[in-house]
């Protein structure tokens, strides 16, 4: 489609752009703020959780970014549309495909390996862990087939994007998984991190569940004291 015969409009207060009238592209503007929106999510994970395996992914989308602009200024090949001027003059790789695929082979790795150590193997666990894996990369691809369709990306950039953010996600899963999680009980008791209240939850199966019962149980064991005290006086 001609540049010149397509308006363009701002999907409400961001900058990513759609065909007037179009939906699909309305809708796809959605999946293209996905990694922005990831990015936001690991920040408050990170303030509010303060876990070390989160805090070693973060770190990983991060080098991930820093990893594609040194492609981009390296290769310096241009977007398929040089009118549009709200983002970056290069284009290769997409840093979207590449962020998205990093995170989706990252939590692929991460739910069909590292979650293995639940207790429970019954059938709705293994269906619930590769359905959610199968979710991250229908999501990727979304991501990815958005830049094409809004003219940000072509699709070798956004095919290499995707291959470099999937083989980097595969190396950072390894790195931490088999060579710094073995020194996550030892990191933890570091000064630094005491002070922070960084954790270690490597060995915790469910981290959900692991809080929800110890609140609950320390809510119960207050409220019996506050019980036993209002009964003494």
């Amino acid at each position: 489609m001609s540049e010149g015969v397509r308006e363009w409009h701002e999907f409400a207060l961001t900058h990513v752009e759609y065909p007037v009238g179009d939906n699909v592209g309305k809708v796809l503007c959605l999946f293209s703020l996905l990694p922005q929106a990831l990015i936001v999510s690991f920040v408050t994970l990170v303030m509010f959780k303060r876990d070390l395996h989160t805090i070693f992914f973060f770190i990983g989308v991060c080098a991930c970014e820093v990893l594609n602009i040194i492609l981009k200024h390296t290769l310096q090949q241009a977007r398929p549309s040089l009118k549009r001027t709200n983002y970056s003059l290069y284009g290769m790789p997409s840093s979207h495909s590449q962020l998205s695929w990093f995170i989706a082979g990252y939590l692929t790795l991460f739910l069909l390996i590292r979650l293995h150590h639940v207790q429970t193997s019954s059938l709705l666990m293994n269906m619930w862990k590769h359905m959610a894996a199968v979710l991250c990369c229908v999501c990727a691809a979304l991501v990815s087939f958005s830049r094409v369709y809004l003219e940000y990306h072509s699709w070798w950039q956004v095919v290499c994007g995707a291959g470099v953010g999937v083989a980097f996600g595969v190396l950072w899963f390894v790195f931490v998984h088999w060579v710094c999680t073995p020194f996550f009980p030892q990191i933890v008791q570091w000064r630094i991190c005491e002070l922070l209240l960084i954790c270690d939850t490597s060995l915790i199966p469910c981290i959900m569940w692991f809080e929800y019962a110890n609140i609950r149980q320390e809510a119960r064991a207050r409220q019996r004291r506050l019980h036993l005290s209002a009964k003494s006086q």
